[in-house]
């Protein structure tokens, strides 16, 4: 039998019967203890490109290097820091090939930055964005750099989820091994099980879609993502290769007027009877996001901006045949190193990959819905896979900022069974 149809068969098996496991082993460290010091790892800049829909939208024509370099230049502009002070680049990315580390490295130099400041990239799924700023902040936090550059970009245009993944080239004791072999369950089935194991219906999963749409446009018409988003000038083709050059500025996703009724009759997308559909996923997407980090005393000597300071992160695993939960675990695992708790915390961004795991981690923790994305989740804006994490931070320190609020929270679930969190304090 061909090893790819028994996977298939395998993956529907498990789809039907989720494991009931829920262990996760946390793995976190305290980038700023709760007093400020002058070894704090602090924010100087939080930038993004808009988001725009994959295969059809304003990137469909533009490679992921391109994406990064104008944030670059605009990082520089913000905070005013010499290029030459930047001690070392992380750039997160799921689906290209080695993480993309040529295009990374090409990107520095399209953007302006010298060949004597190093890069290197990273691949933690829907948490690479995230990653890459804690693997800066951690460098920082040890000693072995003193200012820092991490991000995330994403083509799904150029570089689809999964495509390239052949299971044939997999090891031949998978069938062996049920947690192998679910590492390769579709996660749209994930989505399933999390909906059937929580008792997450349709009407709730499409409520919250309705929300993140509602949210979202509304911010969009309020101005509220300009502090956040860099224009970038994107060379676009029409259906007869004709190129012309436009400025995207504004997130394609977010649709006013999504309601109940028109979500309702979109089908289940990944399974017969099911209650995941196009309408309560995240959007597939294009988009890059970065962050300026450095060490307080740095950022002070050298009239660095500090917008906030990095509190704490943490990574655990989980299930992967319930991969969505990852933020119900992640996000206590990095509060506890924060010295925080749940009701702490003023605005939560947790990556809407489905609305069935985003509902399950917010009823987990008992999370206020008001305190939940409050500009609109990835349901609404989009989801480039590794630019999220970073993404997401560019989308919390301004609403920190507007409100007047301290402490905010990034959160996302990451295939093949893991969630990662991080704690931000706004000094804005």
């Amino acid at each position: 039998m061909n090893r790819l149809f028994k996977i298939a068969q395998h993956v529907n098996a498990s789809a039907d019967a989720p494991s009931t496991s829920l262990g996760a082993c946390p793995t976190a460290s305290t980038m700023s203890e709760a007093s400020k010091s002058d070894d704090d790892v602090v924010i100087c800049s939080a930038l993004r490109t808009p988001i725009c829909k994959a295969r059809r939208g304003g990137f469909k024509d533009m490679a992921p290097e391109d994406l990064l370099a104008p944030l670059y230049k605009a990082t520089v502009d913000a905070t005013k820091v010499n290029p030459k002070d930047i001690g070392d680049i992380q750039i997160g990315n799921a689906s290209m090939p080695g993480a993309g580390a040529v295009s990374a490295r090409m990107s520095q130099f399209l953007g302006g930055v010298s060949y004597e400041t190093p890069l290197s990239v990273v691949n933690r799924q829907c948490s690479s964005g995230l990653q890459a700023v804690a693997n800066i902040a951690s460098s920082i936090k040890a000693g072995v750099i003193d200012v820092g550059l991490a991000g995330g970009v994403e083509s799904m245009t150029m570089f689809p989820m999964g495509e390239g993944m052949d299971p044939n080239k997999f090891s031949t004791h998978l069938m062996d091994n049920d947690g192998a072999l679910s590492c390769l369950m579709p996660m749209g089935i994930t989505s399933e099980n999390v909906a059937e194991k929580y008792g997450i219906d349709r009407k709730r999963q499409d409520s919250m879609a309705v929300e993140s749409h509602k949210k979202a446009a509304a911010a969009a018409k309020a101005g509220l993502f300009k502090d956040e988003i860099v224009p970038v000038k994107a060379r676009v083709k029409d259906a007869k290769g004709n190129v012309q050059e436009v400025v995207v500025s504004a997130d394609e996703g977010p649709r006013e007027g999504t309601t109940l009724q028109s979500l309702g009759a979109l089908k289940p997308a990944f399974k017969a009877g099911g209650s995941t559909t196009a309408g309560n996923s995240s959007q597939v997407s294009d988009g890059a996001a970065m962050v300026l980090l450095a060490r307080r005393s740095v950022a002070k000597k050298l009239g660095l901006p500090i917008i906030a300071r990095m509190r704490s992160f943490a990574v655990v695993g989980v299930d992967p045949t319930l991969m969505g939960i990852g933020p119900a675990f992640a996000i206590p695992a990095a509060l506890e190193k924060a010295g925080l708790g749940v009701n702490d915390i003023d605005v939560y961004e947790i990556n809407e990959a489905f609305a069935s795991q985003a509902t399950m981690s917010v009823d987990h923790l008992k999370i206020p819905a008001e305190k939940v994305n409050p500009k609109g989740g990835a349901i609404a804006l989009g989801h480039p896979l590794g630019c999220t994490g970073s993404r997401q931070i560019a989308t919390l320190l301004p609403e920190l900022k507007r409100t007047n609020k301290k402490l905010g929270v990034v959160s996302m679930c990451i295939g093949t069974g893991m969630g990662a969190a991080g704690v931000f304090e706004s000094e804005q």
